[in-house]
């Protein structure tokens, strides 16, 4: 297989429509948690008075440096190193709540376009797959030491692959020959098990998927982080997330049901477990790109927003 991947500029997503969302007042304090490389987080910093203030949160030590960089900048700036599920954190060291708060889930375009980051099946590098490279377990390392179940629970829970256990197989037995250290080894791998029966996607997508959300402990921080912005939102403050594929959409969709009165009822309308008092009101419906933004960055075409405001 050969490197066909084209090259993406990092073009944010659904930017005015964030924009719309996300920013309610010129003076307030906001969250950017994906900052990746501040495209949303420029266009509000251009939105706040003086007395605004935002901060981002990343992992990626390339995207740290472009926030420092841009803290060096803008006086309104600060850049945290970190996973976004640190709120606390960020309220306590600002001494206030949060008025807007910013997720942009999921890999960056120049994540994915970067051949040593190992995101991408289209690029040969060295399979890691880490948001921070600098710590914890890379994808190759992790493939080389976890049982055979444990590789395929991952790749059917987190990528809904339905031939997780088939490709868990193939790696194992893999292994056994030679180490699986590179992310053309792995895509060749995938390919080799399921062929090519879905026009227009790549076998490898799903377990690439499943893959980098495990390493990096991706719907773990999501969780957290939904929780974590009951406490730290201000009272009408907002709540607007970003996610590309269903398993982060669900948690999203259910976490703002859940959390805004709309819970499915049984019979006689009474609540089917314990009921959770209001503190969300959704925003509008779910939105995706439009048209002319597709035509510009093929990427947002999964990108799917969902936006609340807490209540009191």
């Amino acid at each position: 297989m050969t490197d066909t991947g084209k090259q993406y500029e990092h073009l944010p997503v659904l930017l005015e429509e964030v924009l719309e969302m996300w920013f309610s007042r010129s003076d307030g304090f906001y969250v950017d948690g994906t900052f990746g490389r501040g495209g949303h987080s420029r266009a509000l910093l251009a939105k706040l008075d003086a007395d605004g203030r935002l901060t981002g949160i990343d992992r990626d030590p390339l995207a740290i440096a472009e926030g420092e960089a841009l803290a060096d900048e803008d006086r309104r700036f600060h850049i945290k190193a970190s996973r976004f599920d640190c709120l606390p954190d960020v309220v306590a060291e600002q001494g206030r709540p949060i008025d807007g708060l910013l997720l942009d889930l999921g890999v960056s375009s120049p994540q994915l376009d970067d051949a040593a980051r190992g995101f991408s099946f289209l690029r040969d590098g060295p399979l890691d797959m880490r948001m921070d490279p600098t710590s914890g377990e890379s994808a190759a390392d992790w493939l080389a030491r976890a049982e055979e179940k444990e590789i395929a629970d991952v790749l059917y829970r987190y990528g809904e692959e339905r031939k997780s256990r088939w490709i868990a197989k193939r790696i194992c037995e893999t292994r056994k020959e030679q180490p699986i250290t590179r992310t053309l080894q792995l895509a060749d791998l995938i390919e080799s098990v399921l062929g090519r029966s879905e026009p227009g996607k790549h076998p490898a997508t799903r377990s690439f998927q499943a893959l980098r959300i495990h390493i990096n402990g991706e719907l773990d921080a999501l969780n957290k982080v939904l929780e974590q912005s009951l406490e730290t939102l201000a009272i009408g403050g907002r709540l607007a997330i970003i996610s590309f594929h269903s398993l982060e959409d669900r948690i999203v969709k259910l976490f703002i049901r859940d959390h805004s009165g709309r819970a499915p009822k049984g019979r006689g309308g009474l609540p089917l477990g314990d009921e959770l008092p209001q503190r969300l009101e959704p925003v509008g419906k779910a939105i995706r790109a439009g048209k002319a933004e597709l035509k510009v960055n093929v990427r947002s075409r999964s990108a799917v927003l969902r936006v609340a405001e807490k209540v009191a």
